[in-house]
């Protein structure tokens, strides 16, 4: 179970998985800035925000924030648990965005449009390895991500088929798409799990059982001082 906000600061180790999770937060923003200024379509998400935010005449950032809570339901069957880095995500990618996004230029080529793609789907890769792996909990859209992995699909397939369906929905529903939209959705699964595999820190249960059969000089296993 996950600890309260306030116990992440009680050791060196909880210290740096908060630290990379808020990076890994703030990498995602600055992917999704990249993405909205490509100009070559938004993200499968942000595609069925827009599509939802048409038909109810609500503006797109209360949408997002709606989803959000709704696609926490399906972490009920899934038996997944909120957490810091849930609540932080919430939090720092809309606000890092809008930080953002009036210092980035829009793309005014295709070379320009194209690299800011690329990187953005890049930076949200690694930006997704470094706070989903810091074990501090997942934002409510890759719950249901790592929900459906631990149940024997693959990040890359569970992801693309999040972001596919999240896609076709919102095309649907009048959600605009591009190019980049269609890239974004094939390709994130695969980034994703490739930085999950390289980025992730070891759940706190390994690391508590590799350190209770640390030995004090001249001891034995299990002669330490108890938890």
């Amino acid at each position: 179970m996950h600890r309260p906000v306030v116990a992440f600061f009680a050791s060196a180790e909880d210290r740096r998985r908060l630290v990379r999770c808020v990076v890994g937060l703030v990498l995602c923003g600055a992917g999704f800035s990249l993405l909205v200024r490509a100009d070559l379509g938004l993200d499968p998400w942000d595609v069925f925000h827009q599509g939802v935010s048409e038909r109810v005449g609500l503006p797109i950032g209360v949408v997002t924030v709606l989803t959000g809570f709704v696609v926490l339901l399906a972490w009920i069957p899934l038996r997944e648990r909120p957490g810091v880095g849930t609540i932080l995500n919430a939090l720092l990618i809309g606000t890092t965005m809008d930080l953002i996004l009036p210092h980035l230029g829009q793309a005014q080529a295709w070379p320009a449009a194209w690299a800011m793609l690329v990187g953005g789907v890049l930076i949200t890769g690694v930006g997704i390895g470094l706070y989903i792996g810091a074990g501090l909990g997942p934002g409510p859209r890759d719950g249901v991500m790592t929900g459906l992995a631990r149940r024997g699909m693959s990040i890359r397939l569970a992801r693309t088929a999040i972001e596919l369906t999240a896609l076709v929905v919102g095309w649907a529903l009048g959600g605009r798409i591009g190019i980049g939209t269609v890239v974004f959705a094939v390709t994130i699964g695969p980034v994703a799990q490739f930085t999950l595999g390289r980025l992730s820190l070891p759940p706190r249960e390994a690391r508590r059982a590799q350190a209770a059969a640390v030995t004090p000089t001249g001891g034995t296993p299990g002669s330490g001082p108890g938890r």
